[in-house]
């Protein structure tokens, strides 16, 4: 009977903990303004090629308020390079496509720290689409300069 009580207090705390952590990085208005010198986001329909954490659905789920349907696709003349893609002309990364409206483009954006960790690009897919992509941002223009 303890380790039921035991047991049942760990995961009510973790399940309180991912919450909390959720409800911070995802929705709360202190973990992350975008940089000023960012666009607002258009209205949509937008197509994002993604290719990392965003290929789950439950991923999805959290970020954006629903899992929305993907579809495979291919980004010719890049490769995976860790949590990047980087240049590569014989390569191509597979990936999944997805349409979002504005707001969930903007949720999306907050996900991946636009503008402090990525940017976000209009890149050529293989089957001529055009969509969205996530690149990392290089160290030094990620890091705000001290003039």
């Amino acid at each position: 009977m303890r380790l039921i009580k035991w047991l049942s207090g760990l995961l009510l705390s973790t399940s309180l903990a991912v919450a909390g952590w959720l409800w911070l990085t995802m929705l709360s208005p202190f973990m992350y303004d975008p940089p000023a010198h960012l666009e607002p986001v258009a209205e949509g329909p937008h197509r994002v090629f993604v290719y990392g954490t965003l290929r789950y659905a439950i991923v999805r789920w959290v970020v954006m308020g629903r899992a929305g349907e993907s579809h495979p696709a291919t980004l010719d003349g890049f490769q995976r390079n860790a949590l990047d893609i980087v240049a590569s002309p014989q390569a191509s990364v597979e990936g999944e496509v997805i349409k979002v409206s504005a707001e969930e483009l903007a949720r999306l954006d907050r996900y991946e720290r636009l503008g402090l960790r990525y940017e976000r690009v209009r890149l050529d897919l293989s089957d001529g689409r055009e969509a969205w992509v996530y690149r990392r941002l290089e160290a030094s223009a990620a890091a705000p300069s001290a003039l």
